[in-house]
């Protein structure tokens, strides 16, 4: 059930959500949260896609999957199917209202996460009541859980590789002879000891990610976007340009189109 403005059981306002129908825009790339394909199916992933229409009124349907509201229960929902979302594994998605299964609560049968945004910092985290991963942690206690957009950049090309080439060549004309280069002792604990290994790729990526990496060329219109926990520590050592991907503007929608009065 959607919450009006006025309706005495609306949450959405204590959460950073205005009342009605809403979309989420990406600060960084100015793409809007959208269910991909317009899915209903349990389980279809969220992602950020251009705006489809910039009339900012609920009704047209051909964008209604880049729209969402505030439920009675304080879900954050999808406009075009009703259903809430949800994250799994670190990733955004539909979620069908589900069985109670035991041992309560699992992977399949949970509570809802809260979203609560700031409309003064633009940052949007999410609230868990139990361990995110379902792997019975406390880790996950000491950490704040944004929603971020992520970059991606233009696949290399055969080009990008023959000019790299060259242009190392041009810097150290000796490396076409072949000059010789040392080779460094292994090292036993470089990989498959360190916990790094065990983290998920946009959280690895989160944590090395230099500004270079922070470069969003790719001409593909759609992005991924996750649920990334951060420790205090790690906010720190977050770039300017981390923390634009983790900014969010969250547009109110009208019900119907704005009249313009002319002069006659």
């Amino acid at each position: 059930m959607l919450i009006k403005e006025g309706d005495e059981k609306d949450s959405s306002n204590d959460r950073g959500f205005p009342p009605g129908c809403f979309i989420i825009r990406s600060v960084s790339s100015g793409r809007l949260l959208d269910v991909a394909s317009d899915s209903a199916q349990d389980g279809a992933p969220i992602i950020l896609w251009p705006e489809k229409d910039n009339s900012l009124v609920e009704s047209k349907p051909e964008a209604a999957n880049q729209v969402f509201f505030i439920d009675i229960s304080g879900a954050l929902c999808a406009r075009a199917s009703g259903h809430a979302l949800d994250v799994e594994y670190g990733r955004l998605v539909l979620r069908h209202r589900r069985q109670l299964t035991q041992p309560y609560p699992n992977a399949y049968s949970h509570p809802l996460p809260r979203f609560r945004h700031n409309p003064g910092t633009g940052l949007l985290t999410v609230q868990f009541d139990g361990d995110p991963e379902f792997a019975g942690g406390t880790a996950w206690r000491a950490q704040t859980f944004y929603l971020t957009a992520l970059p991606r950049r233009r696949p290399r090309t055969l080009f990008d590789d023959a000019s790299d080439v060259f242009a190392s060549a041009f810097r150290a004309p000796l490396s076409l002879l072949g000059s010789v280069h040392s080779v460094p002792e292994h090292d036993p604990t470089a990989a498959g000891t360190d916990d790094t290994f065990n983290l998920r790729e946009d959280e690895v990526e989160e944590q090395e990610r230099g500004e270079d990496a922070e470069v969003d060329d790719d001409p593909a219109r759609d992005r991924a976007v996750r649920v990334i926990g951060l420790t205090p520590e790690e906010h720190h050592e977050l770039s300017e340009g981390a923390w634009s991907r983790r900014r969010w503007e969250v547009v109110p929608l009208r019900s119907t189109a704005r009249r313009h009065s002319g002069l006659s």
